[in-house]
């Protein structure tokens, strides 16, 4: 819950909460829950604006108390200038973003979203029945090392470095029980998307995110073989995967790293 008084812990929900909507809007089951989510983004983007406009009025406002790792006075306070007008700048092209939001979120009002036409499928025999679980879901500087890969050795290479965090059963129980099980590999509409056998590579450099699901063999007998295994949205967006031991890192390593399942 916001404190309304205490910037710290109000930056730190809000960073988690941006990570969530980025986790949850990767898929729309209902396109028109688009608009809702976009006057909520821009509503954000407009607190976003006052932030940075009192970040560089703090800057300016302390800037007496200012300085360098040395001591030095001037070069702290030249520093806290220059921050000072870096934020105003970020204000401004902010306005700019605004300003195309609301565009979009005009036209997004107009849109009259139809049901999607039904499609008959035959029916799957035992072993072509199958769902896709998340193996692993980087963003931000763990994606980074990643994104490199590619980019240096080809996705191969990618696949097999992700493939050291699934842990078999124990990857898939986990998807299981927190909702990260899927009829069809999500994926946004400028991911990559590279399949490998039984796994799927989904990775978007502009974005900065890599995620690697498994295909699942799922017995015509199981409750998941008669209905769809997409997890709800509120399951996707109060998951509790983060915290688990199995997630921090592959098998012996000697770092822990923060991890979250797919999408």
């Amino acid at each position: 819950m916001p404190t309304f008084n205490d910037p710290l812990p109000d930056a730190a929900d809000a960073s988690a909460a941006l990570r969530g909507l980025a986790h949850a809007s990767r898929t729309f089951d209902n396109p028109a829950d688009t608009y809702a989510v976009l006057g909520d983004v821009i509503s954000g983007v407009r607190s976003l604006r006052q932030v940075l406009d009192q970040l560089a009025d703090a800057h300016l406002t302390h800037r007496e108390r200012a300085h360098d790792d040395s001591g030095n006075h001037v070069a702290g306070a030249d520093s806290a200038l220059t921050a000072a007008d870096e934020l105003h700048q970020a204000g401004t092209l902010l306005d700019q973003v605004h300003d195309r939001l609301d565009t979009a979120f005009g036209h997004s009002g107009k849109i009259a979203w139809h049901p999607a036409p039904a499609i008959e499928q035959a029916p799957l025999s035992e072993p072509a029945a199958r769902r896709w679980v998340s193996v692993v879901f980087l963003q931000g500087e763990d994606a980074d090392e990643v994104l490199d890969l590619i980019d240096q050795d080809g996705t191969d290479a990618a696949i097999e470095h992700l493939k050291r965090f699934d842990y078999g059963d124990e990857t898939t129980s986990a998807a299981m029980e927190n909702g990260y099980v899927y009829d069809e590999p999500p994926a946004g509409p400028l991911d990559r998307v590279v399949a490998d056998g039984d796994y799927i590579l989904t990775s978007n450099a502009a974005m900065g995110h890599v995620s690697l699901l498994r295909a699942h063999p799922v017995p015509l007998d199981s409750p998941l073989a008669g209905s769809g295994a997409r997890p709800s949205r509120e399951a996707m967006r109060t998951s509790p995967v983060a915290d688990r031991d199995w997630f921090a890192g592959p098998a012996g390593g000697t770092a822990s790293v923060a991890r979250g399942l797919s999408l």
